[in-house]
């Protein structure tokens, strides 16, 4: 198998995110096949290299799970809300058999790919997979995505072209986002 930056392999094992885990790799918390390692950057073999993490033991490479699932109203689409509102996570984990996890399983560290508005509802997928979600979510992959929103009154063909060329967005602080991409907009019949 290839070499691969370390702070992957362990964001892979479902120990931590990456930037979590170049603090352990920081903090000399990784051993290969034997030797401390503190370069961040530094990079290992999964399959033939020996990887521990203090406090966790030897790594094991998680199966790649992605989750398709519905994002009801008011839920956020993240782990943690410090906000203390329900989570994605939450809404995932009481759709779970309740019980002893005989034929489900634990379910590896997954976090969702993209987001949705609070108000928002629709599909949303959760995974542990950081490649997939790259390719969903960054931009120069062009990945299109459908929306159906409910506005107030009946949108004109200049409002439509406007959203087409790309719109800025007020910020909380009042100043404006740049543009957002160009895109397909019409009136959808409901």
């Amino acid at each position: 198998m290839k070499q691969i930056r370390l702070q992957k392999i362990i964001a892979n094992a479902g120990i931590a995110s990456r930037r979590a885990a170049e603090n352990y790799i920081i903090d000399g918390r990784v051993r290969v096949n034997g030797q401390v390692i503190r370069t961040l950057g530094a990079k290992a073999d999964p399959v033939n290299d020996t990887i521990e993490v203090e406090g966790h033991g030897r790594l094991k490479s998680e199966p790649k799970l992605t989750i398709a699932m519905h994002k009801p109203t008011h839920v956020v689409s993240t782990v943690r809300d410090p906000e203390g509102r329900p989570t994605i996570m939450r809404v995932l984990e009481r759709s779970r058999a309740k019980g002893e996890r005989r034929f489900e399983g634990e379910l590896p560290r997954l976090y969702p790919v993209g987001r949705l508005d609070f108000d928002a509802e629709g599909l949303i997928l959760l995974t542990n997979d950081g490649e997939l979600a790259q390719v969903l979510t960054h931009p120069s992959f062009r990945v299109p995505r459908t929306y159906m929103v409910k506005v107030r009154g009946r949108p004109d063909t200049k409002a439509l072209e406007r959203l087409q060329r790309g719109v800025r967005l007020k910020n909380p602080d009042g100043s404006l986002t740049r543009p957002t991409a160009q895109c397909e907009a019409r009136l959808a019949k409901v």
